[in-house]
């Protein structure tokens, strides 16, 4: 491309990372917002110069108190929105987490009302559809060893 020729349009997209905390019967848990309806994975949106994975590390100790290091990517979401623009949002495994350490989770406040632990069968009746999906796929990915890549929430 030359100098006078102007670049082609590009995406810019926002970029999230979550994680999925599991407890020892395989169920997911999730965090109820305060500003939103229905229920979310701990998690948020990538700040300048962090890394999806240094994000989600950030928000888990944000939203609830808890230092952690999140293992492996689970999926990564090609997610755009109407009202939002393109996404990018990725989903990593922060593990088993014990009924024990459940009890010493320390919910921000202004943020989260509630957090519990759910079966992806519950997922479509207490999230967005595409969410429901993307933490379902993110839920099955863990348990066949494989990352996965989706499109709205959907294997492609």
């Amino acid at each position: 491309m030359s100098d006078d020729q102007t670049p082609p349009p590009m995406s810019r997209p926002r970029v999230a990372a979550g994680a999925l905390f599991f407890d020892e019967q395989g169920d997911v848990l999730l965090v109820k917002p305060t500003y939103k309806e229905g229920w979310e994975i701990p998690g948020g949106y990538v700040e300048p110069g962090e890394t999806p994975r240094e994000a989600c590390e950030r928000e888990i100790k944000e939203e609830l108190g808890l230092d952690c290091v999140v293992g492996q990517l689970l999926v990564v979401d090609w997610a755009p929105s109407e009202s939002e623009g393109d996404k990018v949002l990725f989903i990593f495994d922060a593990g088993e987490i014990s009924g024990d350490l459940t009890g010493q989770l320390r919910l921000q406040r202004d943020e989260l009302s509630a957090c519990a632990f759910q079966s992806t069968d519950a997922f479509e009746d207490l999230m967005p559809a595409r969410l429901a999906r993307r933490v379902a796929a993110a839920a099955r990915s863990r348990r066949d060893g494989a990352v996965k890549y989706l499109e709205h929430g959907q294997a492609v």
